[in-house]
């Protein structure tokens, strides 16, 4: 019988979560550890659409990139997503930043889907990858076929060799990371795009969901080949956020 714990310890193997950034809230967020896991799903995000499907697939527990509960709460009221899955007796193990420096994790999947070998840098949430010389709007053509996806960029103006990598929300990051030709991350305001141009650095914004639902798929097969009892469920969520 495979409980929440055997989960969570599992999770806490290949992303500890210890290693989370201090404003993070990844961990056991809902539920109860000792509860008995047949069937359990696998999304970036919990929200109220991922909560009907897991009630209706009779799944009892939901793991989650984003956490479910980030923010303090100072209403558990019905019709709220913690309210939902703790009524319906679904447990939720979110990891977050833990899964974005994790091997394998966020940004290792999507270097592998652009095709680029990663490896790390001083940051352990950065990836870095050597390229074949490329173009900026090249580059932003792979990032729109490869994840089916509209792509924000700016052109330092310059070939393209070497890359670092974020997934998410990273452009805080560009200036951790060192002398490259390029920043690929998930979302960049508008003076990220000019700051970076100045410096040198052709900045990509491809869409935090896009970055960052290449690691899904790869987070549920590993669950399937540990816990091969346990019916494990990619519901393939969809983007939220829609273009016109």
């Amino acid at each position: 019988m495979a409980t929440v714990r055997d989960f969570f310890e599992y999770i806490n193997s290949i992303a500890p979560i210890e290693t989370q950034e201090e404003w993070d809230n990844s961990g056991m967020l809902v539920g109860d550890m000792n509860a008995e896991v047949k069937k359990a799903v696998v999304v970036l995000d919990i929200d109220m659409w991922a909560v009907q499907k897991a009630i209706e697939l009779g799944a009892d527990l939901i793991i989650s990139h984003h956490p479910v509960i980030f923010r303090a709460m100072k209403k558990f009221t019905k019709g709220s997503v913690p309210f939902e899955l703790a009524s319906n007796s679904i447990n939720a193990i979110c990891c977050h930043t833990p899964l974005d420096i994790a091997d394998g994790g966020t940004n290792d999947a999507l270097a592998e889907l652009l095709g680029f070998t990663a490896y790390k840098g001083e940051n352990p949430i950065l990836r870095f990858a050597d390229i074949k010389e490329t173009s900026a709007e090249a580059l932003a053509d792979l990032l729109a076929e490869k994840l089916s996806t509209k792509v924000r960029f700016a052109d330092a103006g310059k070939k393209i060799s070497k890359v670092a990598i974020c997934t998410g929300g990273g452009a805080s990051l560009i200036w951790e990371a060192g002398n490259v030709d390029a920043f690929i991350t998930g979302d960049a305001k508008h003076n990220d795009f000019l700051d970076a141009v100045d410096s040198g650095i052709s900045l990509f914004a491809a869409g935090h969901y896009e970055t960052e639902f290449p690691v899904i798929p790869v987070v549920a097969e590993k669950l399937k080949t540990v816990f091969a009892d346990v019916e494990i469920i990619d519901i393939k969520q969809e983007n939220p956020v829609k273009f016109a």
